[in-house]
């Protein structure tokens, strides 16, 4: 009997998988509702066969879902959890952003003071 996996882990898996900009750029997409594979491709300027393997990992993982409509698939997030994910991604970023230009913002004025010294 194997052990089970500590949720750190569990959670460090996650985000690993999470961890390609193409798979980054489809959640983002899917947030405004389910898309087809072509305006998929439309948006995200890579191959078709690495946009089908990026959305074969998402659909793996079980964060999206893909359902057949005629010839045409359209994916979708699994649920809203997701969307919140992302939309916290976007204010974590924001804000560590803003810092970063606090702190150049006040290295930049010291200098300015030891130029003048």
């Amino acid at each position: 009997m194997s052990a089970a996996v500590p949720l750190y882990q569990a959670k460090a898996e996650f985000f690993r998988m999470l961890g390609h900009p193409v798979r980054i750029r489809v959640l983002e997409l899917l947030q405004d509702g389910p898309t087809p594979v072509r305006d998929l491709l439309a948006e995200i300027e890579v191959e078709p066969s690495s946009l089908s393997q990026q959305l074969a990992v998402l659909r793996r993982s079980g964060i999206v879902t893909a359902t057949r409509e005629g010839s045409t698939v359209v994916y979708a997030l699994a649920g809203g959890d997701v969307a919140d994910l992302m939309r916290a991604a976007r204010r974590i970023l924001t804000e560590m952003l803003a810092g970063q230009n606090e702190l150049l913002t006040e290295l930049r004025a010291a200098d300015v003071g030891t130029e003048e010294s």
